[in-house]
């Protein structure tokens, strides 16, 4: 097969790893930058181009687009949609999973557990949004923000107000969540590749660090997850539209919640922790799954 990885750097561990095992499948894989694609937009012979030549032939793509060039890496993805290559997780999915506000809504319209969570424009009512979600403490999180940046636990109510006034004065749009106390600064982080959750992995924050990312100083530990938590990742990750998934979970004292779903989890965390290659995994799938018009959207928004 013909696998193209939609990655900025082909040294990033995901990347080197899944290129390195779909090698030794016996398949011929090519690092694309997004940002340096660009597109022939046509009814007929929708096409890319990339570093002056055409791309073609392709039989699955596997997106890894980042957080900050979500806009034009998911136009990329509905272009290989539009040219009836299997993208083994679509634009519409991963452009769905990045706005935190309407994942939340999806997931709560479909019974998810989740933080009890409030969004408001006006910061004129802020002690009603405070009460809202529980009061303090509470967390403060900017819904552009990603791996634990423009994330807040404010722990009085004086300091909810704080920092509300300070995000809603920069015109950011944040999202006001209860504390899960009860899960003492860690989650639970489920790879979904199908309908499987095929590892799992807890990380718990630093001393003195409610947030639990691994590149800000989390440690990584195997976990046992219950049927609950494995149902909960799956239908989470099935909702997004996702095929390949990293879904986050805490622990409370109501059951598991979703904090995230990720569209391009992280290799190295996982694989290192639980020992299990997750990376061929992957390249599983696509073997078993990659098929000329496979696509859902067919490049529809």
């Amino acid at each position: 097969m013909k696998i193209g990885i939609l990655s900025r750097k082909a040294e990033l561990y995901s990347t080197h790893r899944l290129v390195e095992t779909a090698k030794e499948r016996g398949h011929e894989v090519h690092v694309i930058n997004p940002l340096r694609c660009y597109m022939d937009i046509t009814s007929h012979h929708p096409a890319i181009h990339y570093r002056g030549e055409k791309l073609e032939g392709f039989d699955a793509i596997l997106p890894r687009i980042g957080a900050s060039i979500t806009f034009y890496g998911t136009a990329v993805v509905r272009q290989f949609e539009m040219m009836g290559v299997y993208c083994v997780n679509e634009s519409v999915a991963i452009s769905r999973s990045r706005d935190k506000l309407c994942s939340l809504q999806l997931l709560a319209r479909k019974g998810i557990g989740l933080p009890v969570t409030g969004f408001a424009h006006s910061t004129k009512f802020t002690d009603d949004l405070i009460t809202m979600v529980g009061g303090s403490p509470l967390v403060v999180k900017m819904i552009e923000g990603t791996q634990g940046v423009g994330v807040v636990l404010a722990e009085t109510k004086k300091a909810a107000q704080s920092v509300i006034q300070a995000f809603r004065s920069l015109k950011a749009n944040i999202l006001v969540q209860e504390y899960i106390k009860e899960s003492n600064g860690s989650d639970i982080r489920c790879w979904v590749i199908g309908s499987k959750v095929v590892a799992a992995m807890r990380r718990q924050g630093p001393e003195g660090d409610f947030r639990s990312n691994l590149h800000r100083g989390g440690k990584a530990t195997t976990v046992k997850i219950t049927p609950e938590e494995r149902s909960t990742a799956m239908r989470a990750a099935k909702i997004m539209g996702l095929r390949v998934a990293g879904v986050d979970l805490l622990r409370s004292n109501h059951g598991p919640v979703v904090m995230e779903v990720n569209s391009s989890p992280g290799l190295e965390g996982i694989e290192k922790t639980t020992d299990i290659n997750v990376a061929g995994m992957v390249i599983d799938y696509i073997e078993k799954n990659a098929a000329p018009g496979k696509t859902s959207t067919k490049g529809r928004g």
